[in-house]
């Protein structure tokens, strides 16, 4: 069974900083675009970034310049670095993944969500 675990949430002020990693594990024959999305209260969930397994990265506009998304591959993990962080910032925080199974059938699979807090 794949499992996503991110860690690296929080409290963090207007103007900081914060890094998040996702963690995957489990049989995979093949990991491709990894992800984080997150959802504020009475919002719908959207997309913060991606990055393909080539490294090639999209980024929601509201973010861009501020946060970076990079993977390490040998680790099966995908980081999130948050700088310039602003109240609106502030949500639920979901890791990521599309892959092939040992099966070779395409899935994709969530992590539980991490708390991000950005106060004014």
């Amino acid at each position: 069974q794949v499992q996503l675990v991110e860690s690296g949430g929080g409290l963090v002020q207007t103007g900081g900083s914060l890094t998040l990693s996702c963690a995957v594990s489990g049989r995979i024959l093949r990991s491709d675009v990894m992800g984080w999305y997150r959802q504020a209260p009475g919002k719908q969930r959207e997309m913060v970034a991606t990055i393909t397994s080539g490294g090639s990265t999209n980024y929601a506009y509201s973010v861009l310049g501020r946060f970076t998304i990079s993977r390490d591959s040998a680790k099966n993990t995908v980081y999130l670095q948050m700088n310039s962080l602003k109240p609106e910032d502030t949500a639920v925080y979901y890791c990521n993944l599309q892959y092939l199974t040992d099966s070779w059938y395409p899935s994709g699979a969530w992590g539980q969500g991490i708390q991000v807090t950005v106060s004014s």
